[in-house]
């Protein structure tokens, strides 16, 4: 699916409260004990510094959070107080070398807390994140080394810096800025306090969210009412209910998202919306897992922050340091779409309803009914049914001859599994990656089935990220949420599962082909980190790599080229519904992170329903594809006034992809432009003009309008 989310650790860019309390003080000899026995506490000697997941143990990480904020903040204190004018190399690139064990230990615990969690994580994550929120306001507030960045800063011109590290130097000084090192001391005692609470908040909202999605799980008695379900899936379900030790009966198990894949095949309409409601009531139905209370407390607190570092509204904040620059710019961009997207899921609703008539359904197609309609009137009008699909995109292939392949084709990548180093799961799976030149580039993790201590959605990360400053190679993850399949089954997916893979790959390679030298220029702006990984969606219906991929699990044979025009022809089916629902939950999020200081505390229900109102997007039967209680994009995954980005991204990856039809379409040459001039430079310069140095112009929105199928009169 098009709108995943990628989890980034932003270590030490935002800040948090108080100074931090650290643990009690050891002996010199306890000392040396825990680190010669703690695995993170010296770099790994595993390829690529994998972490050595076969010697990490929950009761590893507290020791290390500590004693890795403790060490920096050390060395951070011996930077600030140095008694010789600042330079660039006692300064900023010392601050670049600083903090390697907290960020060791910090980019395993954190991305485990989302992909493998525990009890244990849970409540070592509670502890330490108020902990490491105040750990970063304790540099970013630091008033003597604010002023070192600062000289540096005014005397940029003058130091003769290569363009990468002034850029550095320009990125640091913003970074520290943003984090409030320009205020008095009350209003840094404020900022501290405001970080602190949301630190809490935050922590609290994910551990709620887990736990409401395993208990809204769906439990089904009787099997017949699974009727439209596949074998495979009903397997499935029956599978997730013997884990949970339900023998005898069958599990449907919620996603992230809103709508859940079975209601496509549902022909229970009770059982439909038991399924429905069971998702778009978690985190809102009271109880302990219960989160508007949380959620409207964030708001409040975010609207706070932005006041107190001069801004009107936190979305103003976030977005003065985007490509977007301002909120009127990104909700322009998707109010311009909401005419066109909510007539178009208009018409849509209008084939289901005479559908339902025709059957003498007696009822109104409601949003519980959606997923099941459309299907239905996908077969009717392009003869396609997505069990006909499924067999052709079995998991292994759609890896290996599909995501690898193109990466082969574009990039000359190749892979190779290691079974050799440890993993954290038993389904996760390792791939060394080698460059076209035979050399090695990275270590590629995938872990691609839903399971009940792992978060919703899909998303990439790294564990060990690229520097040439620090001498580091790219070891990056994939995680989706796929059902897996009872013992002996294929993994068959759906197209949609398909995008999914193609788009984290994206992700995958945008890291893998850093070639930066500061750690801190690694990242990029919100709004343009989707582009790499919606434009590599676009490689799945790529012929060659089609036709490399798209094989029957059972019988090898390519898939059919009547059925492969079928989804050509049906690839802008839905985008009404689909843009829509995006848009809904973009500009609920919007609207949550305008308010302002002032406004009182909002009650979520009637906030939602009039934001949806007034932008005009309030469809029954299109609800957002995140409500306000369990959205964790913006709550918890770092999308806060940025889940617009995808949409923003969106026109930039289109536009790019044109670049390459214009352009002979894949080939190695193309592949290497775009990895050199997109993918390669990471945060080194300013987005936009990157992306005008590829494009030779800026983007154009029309691309995005034709792939969407949003252009008028086209349907």
């Amino acid at each position: 699916m098009r709108f995943d989310r990628i989890r980034q650790f932003v270590a030490l860019v935002v800040p948090g409260l108080l100074v931090i309390q650290f643990a009690p003080s050891r002996t010199a000899n306890a000392t040396v004990h825990v680190a010669a026995s703690n695995p993170f506490f010296t770099a790994s000697t595993l390829p690529f510094q994998a972490p050595p997941f076969d010697k990490i143990t929950d009761s590893d990480y507290t020791p290390a959070i500590e004693e890795g904020m403790k060490r920096q903040i050390a060395e951070i204190e011996t930077i600030a107080n140095n008694a010789g004018a600042p330079t660039f190399a006692n300064t900023i690139e010392a601050m670049e070398r600083t903090g390697d064990l907290l960020t060791r230990v910090t980019k395993v615990f954190f991305n485990l807390s989302q992909s493998n969690t525990s009890d244990a994580m849970q409540k070592i994550k509670a502890e330490e994140a108020p902990k490491l929120a105040a750990h970063q306001d304790t540099i970013y507030l630091n008033s003597k080394l604010f002023a070192r960045v600062k000289t540096l800063y005014d005397q940029r011109a003058a130091l003769k810096l290569d363009p990468e590290s002034k850029f550095l130097v320009e990125r640091y000084y913003l970074n520290f800025v943003r984090a409030g090192a320009q205020l008095s001391e009350a209003d840094k005692t404020t900022l501290r306090a405001l970080n602190q609470e949301e630190s809490k908040l935050t922590t609290q909202f994910t551990d709620k969210v887990l736990a409401d999605v395993n208990a809204s799980a769906v439990i089904v008695s009787d099997r017949a009412e699974l009727a439209g379900l596949s074998d495979g899936d009903i397997a499935a379900a029956a599978e997730a209910a013997k884990e949970q030790k339900l023998d005898g009966k069958w599990v449907l198990s919620l996603r992230n998202t809103t709508q859940q894949p079975a209601l496509s095949s549902l022909e229970n309409r009770a059982l439909r919306e038991k399924l429905f409601n069971a998702s778009i009531l978690r985190g809102n139905r009271g109880g302990p897992n219960d989160t508007k209370a949380i959620v409207m407390r964030l708001a409040q607190l975010r609207a706070q922050h932005a006041k107190l570092l001069g801004y009107p509204n936190y979305a103003t904040y976030v977005l003065d340091d985007q490509m977007a620059k301002t909120p009127q710019n990104a909700e322009k961009l998707m109010t311009d779409l909401v005419p066109a997207a909510t007539a178009k899921a208009r018409g849509e609703v209008a084939k289901m309803q005479k559908l339902i008539d025709a059957q003498n359904g007696g009822f109104q197609l409601g949003a519980a009914d959606w997923e099941f309609y459309a299907e239905k009137v996908r077969k009717a009008e392009y003869d396609l049914d997505e069990s006909q699909v499924k067999p052709y995109f079995e998991l292994e292939h759609v890896l290996f001859d599909g995501v690898f392949f193109a990466a082969n084709k574009l990039y000359g990548l190749t892979f190779k599994e290691r079974k050799d180093i440890p993993v954290y799961q038993p389904d996760v799976r390792v791939f060394e990656v080698f460059d076209a030149d035979g050399k090695s580039l990275a270590l590629f993790y995938g872990d691609y089935f839903s399971r009940s201590n792992k978060n919703g959605g899909a998303w990439e990360d790294s564990f060990v990220d690229q520097s040439r400053l620090l001498g580091t190679k790219p070891v990056v993850f994939n995680c989706t949420n796929f059902t897996k399949p009872a013992p002996g089954q294929p993994t068959l997916l759906s197209f949609d599962d398909v995008t999914t893979m193609f788009h984290e790959f994206g992700h995958a390679l945008h890291f893998m082909f850093s070639t930066v030298r500061y750690p801190t220029l690694g990242g990029v702006p919100r709004d343009f980190v989707e582009f790499p990984s919606q434009f590599n969606e676009h490689w799945a219906l790529d012929p060659a790599v089609f036709a490399n991929y798209a094989k029957h699990y059972q019988t090898g044979k390519p898939m059919p080229q009547a059925l492969v025009e079928k989804i050509k022809k049906a690839r802008t089916f839905n985008q009404g519904y689909a843009t829509t629902e995006y848009l809904a939950a973009a500009l609920l999020d919007m609207a949550w992170h305008s308010l302002t200081p002032d406004q009182p505390q909002q009650d979520l229900d009637v906030f939602e329903q009039t934001a949806l109102r007034n932008f005009h997007i309030d469809m029954p039967q299109v609800p957002p594809r995140y409500h306000t209680a369990y959205f964790s994009h913006i709550w918890d995954n770092g999308y806060a006034a940025g889940y617009y980005a995808y949409l923003w991204s969106e026109v930039l990856d289109d536009d790019a992809y044109y670049w390459f039809k214009e352009h002979g379409g894949m080939n190695r040459a193309n592949g290497q432009r775009y990895r050199d001039m997109i993918l390669a430079p990471g945060g080194t310069a300013d987005a936009a003009t990157l992306y005008r140095a590829f494009r030779g112009r800026g983007p154009s929105v029309e691309p995005l309008l034709e792939e969407r199928g949003l252009k008028s009169g086209k349907d």
